[in-house]
């Protein structure tokens, strides 16, 4: 598999994500379903706590992809769902923790609800893998 990063500008990289990514010779595309912080046993994790509750998500976006047969270095696109926009930078700098060099494509919407009222945070993604 051959993953080309589009990047056609250079303030992206300072703001930590990718416009696009080409994939050639992909085997399987992984959809991930929106991430909650909700922990293996069903329970909220981190109430009004923004940074446990990124941190969740992420680790729950690792264990779908680890039972995939991937990892988040296959992710080429995540959207993010944020009730209030204004972590958007805490958010970011937490992804940095999961992500590191080439960013995915991303988008950030900010919503005035999730599927629970506790929720601050949920992220879907995209991933391939290779032959």
């Amino acid at each position: 598999m051959d993953k080309q990063q589009i990047n056609p500008w250079r303030w992206q990289d300072a703001a930590g994500f990718s416009q696009a990514w080409r994939v050639d010779g992909a085997h399987s595309i992984v959809f991930v379903s929106g991430q909650a912080p909700i922990s293996a046993d069903g329970q909220l994790v981190g109430e009004n706590d923004f940074a446990a509750q990124v941190r969740q998500v992420f680790e729950n976006l690792r264990t779908v992809l680890d039972e995939a047969g991937t990892g988040v270095e296959a992710v080429v696109k995540l959207t993010v769902y944020l009730t209030d926009m204004t972590r958007l930078r805490e958010y970011t700098q937490i992804k940095g923790e999961y992500f590191r060099g080439e960013q995915p494509a991303s988008t950030a919407l900010g919503v005035t609800a999730l599927a629970r009222p506790e929720m601050m945070v949920e992220v879907e993604a995209i991933a391939v893998a290779g032959r």
